[in-house]
């Protein structure tokens, strides 16, 4: 019960990863404050934690607008009375996200920066001066390994952002003796669609390995790694982007593919 009686504000807790997030804090005792703009999956959402025993309320924000965060970070206060770990998680990336190559690079890049860097930047921002009045209080970013890779959509440009970003909010923050800290996720498993796309066919077999250990990551191991970074047990941590991603991207292309022919068996136990 590490988050007992805190307040936790996760943003785009009403699905995947974010969801996860959510619930691992609610079973530490935490009440959770949820963010999202989907209402129906919102409210679903909140129904399932109270069934379960757990405190959250749903705030609907378009987290990439400033007045509305702003609106939002008020809300919660005058429910809560406080604030005392932040998880940005909302974002999206290149897939069904609305937005195609055709788009234009302008529309491409407002949507993409929006969606995923100034929602970050908007929420620690007005989030920052409550939680320095807590003892303990941390901010959690959720970016992506796709930071390490080129990808069309510029999700990994946004994401490479909110990297820089948890190092400058660390800077900041250290003097009220806030922690920032990152994630960046490798391929986890949200729903079929996204292991389709990870597998890189519809037959149901991997092309490639999506990590060393020949399996996506689940949710709850994110939620796991979000917990450690906002609790006492990471208290001399801050300012560091921490990747989950099962060892994928601390190998080439051909050593990647090897692991699907002959290289895994070098890490088989038979």
């Amino acid at each position: 019960m590490r988050f007992n009686d805190k307040i936790v504000l996760v943003t785009g807790a009403n699905f995947g990863i974010g969801n996860a997030i959510a619930r691992k804090f609610a079973g530490e005792g935490a009440k959770i404050a949820i963010v999202a703009r989907g209402q129906e999956r919102s409210e679903k959402v909140v129904e399932a934690f109270a069934a379960e025993g757990f405190t959250a309320d749903f705030f609907k924000t378009d987290v990439s607008d400033e007045k509305a965060v702003e609106g939002m970070i008020a809300a919660v206060l005058a429910k809560y009375g406080h604030i005392d770990v932040v998880v940005n998680n909302a974002g999206c990336g290149s897939q069904n996200c609305g937005i195609t190559p055709d788009d234009s690079p302008g529309k491409r890049w407002a949507f993409f920066r929006g969606a995923n860097l100034d929602s970050c930047y908007f929420v620690s921002a007005h989030a920052l001066p409550h939680l320095s009045k807590n003892p303990g209080s941390a901010i959690v970013n959720i970016s992506s390994t796709a930071t390490l890779h080129g990808n069309w959509g510029l999700y990994g440009a946004a994401k490479a952002g909110v990297e820089g970003m948890t190092r400058s909010f660390a800077a900041e923050a250290a003097q009220f003796g806030t922690r920032v800290n990152c994630i960046s996720p490798g391929w986890i498993e949200t729903s079929p669609e996204q292991t389709l796309a990870a597998q890189g066919s519809e037959t149901g077999e991997w092309d490639m390995p999506p990590s060393l250990l020949n399996r996506m990551g689940t949710i709850e191991e994110i939620a796991n790694v979000a917990a450690f970074l906002a609790s006492d047990d990471a208290s001399f941590i801050t300012g560091q982007t921490l990747v989950v991603d099962g060892g994928l991207t601390i190998t080439d292309y051909p050593s990647r593919a090897s692991l699907s022919t002959v290289g895994h068996r070098v890490f088989s136990r038979s």
